[in-house]
């Protein structure tokens, strides 16, 4: 459920601004509204931040297994180790580009072979100065024609010829340039390249080793977001000699609030949140509904906070859904077994673990009924005991048990169908229940919908399976469930019935639209369908390509049925992801009303505990 929370203001004097944010992060109940992002002190903070953190990925990438363990330092001997690190990463982007200018210049002078540049030098310092420049070879033969000027050929294993210019200019139009004499040699260059590489190796191998301190960044930069927020509090806190702070309580947390208060003598006003304010979500998960709440993390998902909880609605329609797409018990089996390993790998049981228990176990409820094992009838025949667990009407090998594939195939859609028609027409009832609540004459906008949804319903079976009903029937009752909608739709407490129809009435041609919508929506499940026996084809397709290998090719084939399977399961996660996830986040939560517009209760208050705090 969403927890209630409080408005709330508290104030003090200037002289209590410290005791006040150190006192209220204790507390560790309040949600701070309207926190400062930016300043001169965050943005150094940030700075700094960013260069441990910097220094943490490093070590992370570089560490392999060191960086899952090591020991922990703190104080000075930390902030020494992170200098010297600091100090090894420069010095290692400092030699990579001067090895690469090196390179660089090794590959321009090679093809000279080797020489010593001093020597031309000092040849320059007595008055001779000489020139290198690199030009095609036909056009050496030109230069020699020319008396004005005196060059020696010079060794080039290159493109083209090089030659050293004694006196005189090369004419214009010709293809000979300066070439750059080097500073250095090659035999240096040589040495100071190794002599790089030798460092790097070193400094990577003193990076590794110190890939054990990872814990100690990480226990730091969680003592840095602690200050970071701090800051941003303090940053916050508005007035001159009164100053104050606003944000939110849950309800729950109201008296140990007011017992704070009064302890330090601060003032403060508790009010309910007003209909223009936007008080931060706080979902509260009881029993086994929290094992969904590793979905919500991922998908990043927070309804409003006048909004439904739909947790427990979202577990029991996700893992069918998530049954009915991966369609396969030996898929779910695969799944318990991930469970059982990350169970043992952590050493307890998470929510996470749970969930994947709960899914594997309905995704082998729905291939048991449908007799889907690994995607192969021939599981049916040689065990016959799982044909006693199939509902032949929804099997996905009908012969088996004597009936029309056509005949099974509607019977998924129908079942589809029913699903779509349920929890669509579940959306109205849980809103004409909260309206009834408050006394809303809008519930009757939703009993439309709900009459709309039903007789919709129908309309699909006759339109996809050939059901017969009655035309004119429907269209009564959807025009009905239509004219409730634009009568209603505008109504509520204190709006006058007139204004309310007026309003409704203008928006005929949206209301119109959204009763397109409706049955699109409720179209929208047979995806459940077609998924699932995208991915029973495939899973057969595989089959059949590795029992075809036989003799010298059997175990290619039994790879091939591996990788297939492996393939096909992770096709169906992100189908999961992509149909399983949407039916529930935007066709249920769009009978609802929902726009998933919240965002976290996030209250001010300690992250580490005391014994990091030399850390910081």
């Amino acid at each position: 459920m969403i927890a209630k929370m409080k408005k709330t203001v508290i104030a003090a004097s200037r002289g209590q601004k410290d005791e006040l944010l150190s006192s209220l992060r204790d507390l560790g109940v309040m949600h701070i509204t309207d926190m400062i992002s930016k300043s001169q002190s965050l943005d150094a903070l940030e700075k700094e931040r960013a260069e441990y953190d910097r220094v943490l990925q490093t070590l992370k990438e570089r560490g392999g297994k060191k960086a899952k363990g090591g020991r922990t330092i703190a104080g000075d001997e930390f902030l020494s180790v992170h200098s010297s690190l600091v100090s090894m990463l420069a010095e290692e982007e400092s030699l990579n580009g001067l090895l690469i200018s090196l390179r660089n210049e090794r590959e321009r002078i090679f093809p000279f072979g080797e020489f010593d540049p001093e020597e031309l030098s000092s040849l320059s310092e007595d008055g001779i100065n000489i020139r290198i420049y690199l030009g095609n070879a036909k056009d050496e033969e030109a230069l020699r024609a020319d008396t004005g000027l005196q060059f020696i050929p010079v060794r080039y294993s290159g493109k083209g010829a090089a030659i050293a210019l004694i006196s005189g200019s090369i004419p214009e139009g010709s293809s000979f340039t300066e070439f750059r004499l080097p500073k250095k040699s090659l035999a240096q260059i040589d040495k100071e390249i190794l002599e790089g590489e030798n460092r790097l190796k070193e400094i990577s191998a003193k990076v590794s080793e110190a890939a054990v301190y990872v814990p100690s960044y990480e226990a730091f930069l969680k003592r840095k977001d602690e200050s970071i927020t701090f800051e941003r509090v303090s940053e916050s806190v508005e007035g001159d000699d009164i100053i104050y702070l606003t944000g939110y309580i849950p309800e729950d947390d109201a008296s140990a609030f007011k017992a704070y208060a009064k302890e330090h003598s601060l003032a403060y006003i508790l009010s309910d949140p007003d209909d223009e304010d936007n008080p931060p979500t706080k979902i509260i998960y009881k029993g086994i509904v929290r094992i969904v709440k590793p979905v919500f993390d991922i998908l990043g998902t927070v309804p409003g906070y006048r909004e439904y909880d739909i947790s427990s609605y979202f577990l029991v329609f996700f893992s069918l859904f998530f049954a009915m797409i991966i369609g396969d018990a030996g898929y779910g089996i695969i799944f318990i077994l991930i469970g059982l390993y990350m169970q043992h790998k952590a050493k307890k049981c998470s929510d996470l673990n749970m969930l994947i228990y709960v899914v594997g176990a309905a995704t082998v409820i729905w291939g048991a009924v449908t007799g889907t094992w690994f995607g192969s009838e021939t599981v049916l025949y040689k065990l016959p005991f799982l044909q006693k667990l199939v509902i032949p009407s929804i099997a996905n090998y009908p012969e088996v048990f004597g009936l029309d594939a056509t005949y099974t195939q509607n019977m998924l859609m129908k079942f589809c169908f029913i699903l779509g028609a349920v929890q669509l027409s579940l959306g109205r009832i849980i809103n004409i229940i909260r309206k009834a609540r408050e006394k809303d004459l809008s519930l009757l906008a939703e009993l439309g919908w709900l009459i709309d949804v039903i007789l919709l319903y129908f309309l699909a079976l006759n339109l996809v399976i050939g059901e017969p009903c009655s035309i004119p029937v429907i269209a009564g009752g959807v025009g009905l469930g239509f004219v409730l909608v634009c009568v209603f739709s505008a109504q509520g407490p204190g709006i006058p019935f007139i204004t309310g129809l007026k309003q409704g009435l203008a928006g005929f041609f949206t209301t119109f639209l959204d009763t397109i919508s409706c049955f699109s929506n409720l179209m929208s499940y047979i995806r459940l369908f077609a998924v699932g026996m995208a991915s029973l084809a495939i899973a057969q397709s595989f089959n059949n390509m590795g029992a075809g290998m036989q003799g010298p090719m059997f175990v290619i084939g039994i790879a091939v049925i591996v990788l297939g399977h492996v393939l096909n399961l992770v096709m169906g996660l992100l189908s999961v992801v992509v149909h399983g996830v949407r039916l529930n986040l935007l066709e249920f939560s769009g009978s609802l009303g929902m726009e998933w517009a919240g965002y976290n209760y996030e209250p001010f208050r300690k992250t580490v505990q005391d014994k990091s705090a030399n850390n910081s």
